[in-house]
């Protein structure tokens, strides 16, 4: 394209290419030191070329890209991963949630016998392991 860009703001490419949702998201994150390009902390200011290596710490994963073309408009999600080669860790397997028992409401607290059902069922079966007594007679 001859009309194509050299730069580009950091953080304009960063929401560009669709790496956060907005392009203050994209301005605080500069500011807050969690963009470096070529491994340096960088302002929002700051000019993105070709080849540039990009790291973004955004919603609790770091992303790490190279620029492979530059753009400053927004752009459909299939059009934006061509503009950069995706060098990111895969991201941590999800932890699986443990399913809590709910109570129905207005049920009121378990009994001693309920409680105890529920503590063997869980497997915190603790307190008195004694035997129970004889009947007297």
């Amino acid at each position: 394209m001859a009309d194509e860009q050299t730069s580009a703001r950091v953080d304009s490419w960063i929401w560009s290419v669709r790496l956060t949702r907005t392009r203050s998201i994209a301005s605080d994150a500069c500011r807050g030191g969690h963009v470096r390009v070529n491994g340096v902390r960088v302002k929002p200011a700051h000019a993105v070329r070709v080849g540039d290596e990009i790291r973004l710490r955004h919603e609790g994963r770091e992303r790490i890209v190279v620029a492979s073309r530059i753009i400053t408009k927004r752009v459909g999600a299939a059009v934006a991963a061509e503009c950069y080669v995706d060098k990111s860790p895969p991201p941590p397997p999800r932890e699986e949630t443990v399913t809590v028992a709910v109570r129905a409401r207005g049920a009121g607290r378990p009994t001693k016998r309920q409680r105890r059902d529920i503590d063997r069922l869980l497997g915190r079966a603790e307190g008195r392991t004694r035997e129970p007594r004889e009947p007297r007679g």
